[in-house]
């Protein structure tokens, strides 16, 4: 599979561009994160990207969404990333609406998935409990209650736990924490009694949240995948997320090593442009590299999602950890 985008997927790019450096520059999120908005996003520039078919990326068309795939939802997220834009994209498009259609309730997603690719529905996953991402610590019981299921624990570092409509639990119907074994995923209403949010505004500005499950009820209907074997569905929406952090990092990575270019071209020292100097010619040709080796694997790694979803855990890993070095290497060397 060539590692290029298709005149198809050049098209998504160029619009996504074209409409984000228009709509949500990077002076979008300061004004966002200098008036502390409770939201911490706009919702009429959300209903912007349901109007570009953005939120139902991964929608069949079906139930209202583009039926695209991995490659175009992380050509949206380079996109986002360039900019800085915040936005509920990554955990409702790629993460929320992934579980819900590869648990393949019809039923439910006739119901809910129309109203995500129009903008109308905010989804996450609340996974977390500690200060470390370890899926498999998870200690939030789910105990047998009636016909269904009482949920009791907390979880951290919800990102937009304090705007979604449903939060994707993942809580400890058997086995210990630190077990793959004895995890199920339930679907939660945010608004549910017993559900307790608290907004963390995060160092980055973007925002997250405390969410404490007090004996939340939940019938067994709610439950998301196989009760006690959620782990393969949680592993599932946790590489398609991976993923679309990895496209997002690659393109801030990007955005930061176009804007020391301009730099290099324009500034002047000694009565010439600093990029004719060889010391700073070596370190941007190094920036260069890495973040191309980057691109190639992380365009491969949604590649993979879309060819041989079970077979991308490994490529999306390798990704993510590249994207992660390239994109500080590249912010390092523009400042």
């Amino acid at each position: 599979m060539a590692l290029i985008l298709t005149e198809e997927q050049t098209m998504v790019r160029d619009n996504a561009r074209a409409f984000l450096a228009d709509k949500a520059g990077v002076t979008h999120l300061r004004k966002l994160r200098d008036t502390r908005d409770p939201l911490g996003f706009s919702p009429d520039l959300w209903k912007g990207f349901a109007e570009m078919g953005f939120c139902g990326i991964l929608v069949p068309e079906a139930l209202g969404g583009s039926a695209l795939g991995h490659v175009e939802a992380g050509i949206i997220m380079g996109e986002i990333g360039r900019n800085l834009t915040p936005s509920p994209f990554l955990f409702t498009a790629l993460v929320g609406a992934s579980a819900l259609l590869r648990d393949g309730k019809a039923a439910r997603n006739r119901e809910l998935l129309p109203r995500l690719a129009a903008g109308d529905l905010l989804v996450t996953l609340a996974v977390d409990e500690g200060p470390k991402h370890a899926p498999a610590a998870t200690a939030l019981k789910a105990e047998r209650h009636g016909n269904g299921f009482a949920l009791t624990g907390s979880k951290c570092l919800v990102v937009d736990g304090h705007v979604a409509d449903l939060l994707i639990v993942a809580a400890r119907s058997g086995g210990s924490p630190g077990e793959t074994d004895g995890l199920t995923l339930f679907l939660v209403d945010a608004k549910a009694k017993g559900v307790a949010v608290e907004r963390t505004v995060m160092v980055d500005a973007h925002n997250a949240a405390r969410i404490r499950f007090d004996g939340v009820a939940v019938d067994a209907d709610a439950v998301i995948g196989e009760l006690d074997h959620g782990w393969p569905l949680l592993e599932a929406a946790l590489n398609v997320g991976r993923a679309g952090v990895a496209a997002e990092l690659a393109g801030l990575g990007g955005e930061a090593f176009d804007r020391t270019l301009s730099y290099l071209r324009t500034r002047e020292q000694f009565g010439r442009p600093i990029g004719s100097f060889q010391a700073l010619q070596h370190r941007v040709a190094r920036v260069f590299i890495e973040l191309e080796i980057t691109q190639a694997a992380v365009l491969k790694a949604l590649q993979m999602l879309d060819a041989d979803f079970e077979r991308a855990a490994a490529i999306v890993a390798v990704a993510k950890a590249r994207a992660g070095t390239s994109a500080t290497l590249a912010v390092q060397e523009a400042v």
